[in-house]
């Protein structure tokens, strides 16, 4: 559509502009007042918007970084991302991280996902707390992407993050009976030829949403207490071969690359090769002991939507 050149042109788009947009009044009112069509007063507002008359501009709340947001999608090639006006002290991440993660989830899970969620994460508890009941969704399945036994003082935790989740969104939950680490490679084995572990990881393969943290080398305190953590040993090990970060249990180097180590064959959880092909992968991690890590994930695949505290997010952007 060519902008209107004469002056009377221009003069009539900008009466019916002003009328529409400063005084509010209605399409049908502004085409009777001037003895026009209403599809004319359409064409015309139209017009206006291409001649230069309207502009939009659009003024961003308190606490709302879309613009942050979408660079950091640009950035790591994200799905989406979400961007939470935090301190990034330690005492306000998790409780800030896990709301606003609650009301992403609730506009995001649709009926009928399958949804996996790692077991031992502070801030994915924080999120399932945060849920309300009344959600109209009827997800499939929810289920441990890592085994969930553990100290049995820390254990109902776990078990109340998955069945609190299964709860709120009407979902089958399917528990994984194991603990997150074995001592041994045999154990492990064994323990996959389990029928209810077998079961679990055929709902692995059909997941189409992964919740998850991110943790640093150093565990956090919940996993700590849980009986699953790496002991300071392995730790140590963990970071002579480079590891700055992991996603259940499975640790990565700064460019997100698996860190082949004796760990691995004591994990039980989900693959690293089964978790990149979930089609949705929610990271929920914040605060300056996490920025390496997250960075990590982002650049090696192991998640691709982000919910993170804005000075986290802007670390992000001035690394990459």
């Amino acid at each position: 559509m060519t902008p209107p050149q004469t002056t009377d042109q221009l003069r009539l788009l900008a009466k019916v502009a002003r009328m529409y947009h400063e005084r509010g009044v209605k399409q049908p009112q502004i085409a009777a007042e001037l003895h026009i069509s209403q599809s004319r007063v359409s064409r015309l507002l139209s017009q206006a918007v291409e001649a230069g008359i309207v502009r939009t501009t659009v003024t961003l709340p308190a606490g709302v970084h879309t613009e942050c947001e979408e660079e950091l999608k640009e950035a790591y090639s994200l799905l989406d991302c979400l961007v939470v006006d935090t301190d990034g002290s330690s005492g306000d991440v998790v409780p800030a991280l896990g709301a606003a993660t609650a009301a992403y989830l609730n506009d995001t899970l649709f009926s009928r996902d399958l949804v996996g969620i790692s077991s031992w994460s502070a801030t994915l508890l924080a999120t399932v707390e945060a849920m309300r009941p009344g959600s109209r969704l009827d997800v499939g399945a929810v289920t441990q992407l890592v085994g969930g036994v553990g100290d049995p003082q820390v254990q109902v935790q776990a078990t109340r993050l998955l069945d609190r989740l299964a709860n709120l969104t009407n979902a089958k939950p399917v528990f994984l009976p194991t603990p997150g680490l074995v001592s041994e490679p045999s154990l492990r084995q064994a323990l996959l030829r389990d029928p209810a572990v077998v079961a679990v990881q055929s709902v692995w393969t059909d997941l189409t949403v992964a919740l998850v943290g991110i943790g640093s080398v150093e565990p956090s305190p919940l996993l700590q207490r849980s009986g699953n953590a790496i002991d300071p040993a392995t730790q140590a090990d963990m970071k002579s071969r480079g590891a700055v970060g992991d996603v259940c249990f499975r640790f990565f180097d700064s460019n997100g690359d698996l860190v082949e180590s004796p760990l691995n064959d004591r994990v039980l959880g989900i693959e690293p090769e089964i978790l990149k092909t979930v089609p949705r992968r929610i990271g929920v991690a914040g605060g300056a002991n996490k920025q390496a890590a997250i960075r990590a994930a982002l650049r090696g695949g192991w998640v691709n939507t982000l919910v993170t505290d804005l000075k986290t997010a802007r670390a992000l952007l001035l690394a990459d």
